[in-house]
Parts: structure tokens; C-alpha cells; sequence
């Protein structure tokens, strides 16, 4: 029997790849404001400071998702002041993206109908905890979620066994009572199935290969027929 599902956050209860689209046409506006840099030169010193973070912080932890280190690297290689840009700069992208932000439709549905069934639900994610809490408020969820689990605090990222045995601690079940709902299939699908649990794609939209060897989603609008899907698993 499912006792917990577990969610991914970014490209699976909203369209990430939207919300930074507008987050970072913010970013390349204030930098053609403030100091004259026009595309392609935004893009070019934004990969560069993005490349030195990763350099300085690695690839696999939380803290390469921080904006503030990746525009603290920018006004390094711009050779312009620390304050106030750095802080301007994140501000400005993560107020946009939250802004922008909209639940798949059928997300807050399916939260409340899986919390009305006494199934716990958990978020599984990486990324830096703070600016996650704060997307779970603005998507409506954050009423139903149980437990979280981010790569800062499991001090890895997907999908390593670390984070998934976190989750599965925190869910205070079986691994094989777990269900891990994410986007990508290597990250969320496979590094939870490896770690026992129930793991689940979520395609959005796409139409699934044949054959594949773990459930796909393609859409959460009909919650009721979601939650029956996930909870019939072991079944």
C-alpha cells in the first residue's frame, strides 16, 4: 500500500522553464540599465559567472542553484560593485519567477485529495530550502505537504542514494510505500526506484515510449483518477 507520494518541485507542479524564461529576461534588463550589457554579452558573462560558481561550490550541491553566487561571480567578471547588484539581482530574478509561477492544473487537487485520504505527501528536491518553501506557498500546496527533503540539507543532489534515503526516513515507512513523482527521468524515476520506491514520470504532456519499466503521467487534471493510478501501484 502507497503511505507516502513524494514530489519533485521544478517541471512537475509548474512550468520551471517558463518562470525562468521571465526571470532571466528581468536580470538581462536590469543589466542593459545598469551597465550597458546587451545580449549576446549578457548571455556570455551570465555562462561564465555560472561556470566559475560551479567551479568554486561543485556541481553536485545545493549551493549551485544560489543566484546570489552566480551574480556575486557576474559583477566579479564585470568589475562592478558587490552591492547593490548582487542582491538587486536575485531579488529581481526570484521575485519574477515566483511571480510568474502557476500550479499544473490539477496539482492542488490532487495535494488535497491525497491529503484527505490520510496518504502523506513529501517534496523531494534540489535546490537551496529557502526558495523552495517559498514556491510551495505560492503554488497553494504548502498546507498539505508533510514533509521536505532538498539537496541542501541532504547535502547531495539527485540522485544520489543519500537524498532518497532521506526521504524515505522522513516518510517513516517502507521505501516500497513510497511513490517519487518527478520530471526528469534519470534524477526523480530511476535514482528512487534504485532506492526501492515506487518511481514515476511525469512527462508533461509528452506521450511515453512503449515499454517502458516505470509508470509514466502525462497529466494531473483528473486528480481522483492520478490518485487512484499512484495508489494502485502495488497493487
Amino acid at each position: 500500500m502507497i503511505k507516502t507520494v513524494i514530489f519533485d518541485i521544478d517541471n512537475t507542479l509548474y512550468d520551471f522553464v517558463r518562470a525562468n524564461r521571465f526571470g532571466m529576461e528581468a536580470v538581462r534588463d536590469y543589466c542593459r540599465r545598469s551597465f550597458g550589457l546587451e545580449e549576446p554579452h549578457f548571455r556570455e558573462y551570465y555562462r561564465k559567472a555560472w561556470r566559475m560558481a560551479e567551479e568554486r561550490v561543485g556541481s553536485d550541491t545545493a549551493a549551485i542553484h544560489n543566484r546570489m553566487l552566480r551574480f556575486q561571480c557576474m559583477m566579479e567578471l564585470l568589475g562592478e560593485p558587490m552591492f547593490p547588484h548582487v542582491k538587486t539581482l536575485a531579488c529581481t530574478y526570484w521575485d519574477t519567477v515566483l511571480e510568474q509561477m502557476k500550479p499544473y492544473p490539477g496539482i492542488a487537487e490532487l495535494f488535497r485529495t491525497l491529503h484527505e485520504d490520510q496518504i502523506r505527501i513529501g517534496i523531494g528536491t534540489d535546490m537551496t530550502a529557502y526558495i523552495q518553501y517559498r514556491k510551495l506557498e505560492e503554488l497553494g500546496v504548502a498546507p498539505y505537504v508533510d514533509l521536505v527533503v532538498t539537496s541542501e540539507e541532504a547535502g547531495v543532489e539527485k540522485p544520489d542514494p543519500k537524498f532518497f534515503g532521506l526521504c524515505v526516513e522522513k516518510a517513516g515507512c517502507a521505501a516500497e510505500e513510497c511513490a517519487f513523482i518527478g520530471d526528469n527521468v534519470k534524477k526523480d524515476v530511476q535514482g528512487s526506484i534504485a532506492a526501492g520506491m515506487h518511481g514515476i514520470w511525469y512527462s508533461q504532456g509528452k506521450e511515453p515510449e512503449a515499454g517502458l519499466m516505470y509508470p509514466v503521467i502525462r497529466s494531473f487534471e483528473a486528480a481522483d483518477e492520478v490518485k487512484k493510478f499512484i495508489t494502485d501501484l502495488d497493487r
